[in-house]
């Protein structure tokens, strides 16, 4: 049978550059965005491998405010929540919508996968109109681990009643996809600009430059599995 399809949603799925405005009004910068985000990333690891486990958000409140701090800059409560809010309206990359599309029309089985809470990823796919695409969402919530922490993944596999290896990750974050590839799934990455694989580890089998793109070879790989 064909992989389950599961897509990432931050920078994989949704367009995390629309913030950059917010950013460039609270610390005169968006280049910022990407400082605070890679934050994010990096506790969420950090409260993972450490303890005590913090929801997404909760970590997205703490990084800003880490963000401010180190800049110098006074966070006011309003810009806290222009950006924070600003994640669950993220627009979709514009690549997405005739990817999903395509594995969808290729019978191929659509789920997600994120760090976000459910509530929050209930909201971002309802507010960019992706959640049709989808047969469930998942959170990391389930575990209180976050990606690319195996029991992650693991959960998904167990919720479907599938093998490890009936999983594909689409990914546009190199440790997700490294973490995936670890935990015995499939991998697809999508390497947008600034984005590229860790060298030291497993190699996904399809590799390309937008989600479209890598759409294409997925149908092409798991159809030409399910005629076998």
């Amino acid at each position: 049978m064909p992989r389950v399809i599961v897509c990432d949603v931050n920078e994989t799925l949704l367009d995390i550059g629309a913030l950059g405005p917010y950013f460039e009004e609270t610390f005169g910068d968006r280049r910022v965005l990407h400082e605070w985000f890679q934050t994010v990333l990096l506790y969420s690891q950090v409260v993972t491998i450490t303890g005590p486990y913090a929801s997404f958000a909760r970590i997205g409140a703490a990084a800003l405010e880490m963000t401010a701090h180190a800049r110098g800059v006074t966070l006011t409560t309003a810009g806290r929540d222009r950006i924070l809010q600003g994640m669950l309206t993220l627009p979709p990359h514009p690549d997405v919508r005739a990817g999903l599309q395509a594995m969808r029309d290729a019978g191929l089985r659509l789920v997600t996968l994120t760090n976000n809470p459910p509530a929050s990823v209930q909201q971002q796919l309802a507010h960019t109109g992706l959640g049709s695409f989808f047969d469930r969402s998942f959170s990391v919530d389930a575990v209180q681990r976050f990606k690319p922490a195996a029991d992650t993944y693991r959960s998904v596999a167990q919720a479907l009643d599938v093998p490890m290896d009936r999983l594909r990750l689409v990914a546009a974050h190199a440790w997700d996809v490294l973490g995936a590839l670890r935990a015995g799934c499939a991998a697809a990455f999508i390497a947008r600009p600034g984005k590229v694989l860790f060298p030291l580890g497993p190699q996904p089998d399809i590799v390309g430059p937008d989600f479209s793109s890598v759409a294409r070879q997925i149908v092409d790989a798991e159809t030409t599995v399910s005629l076998r």
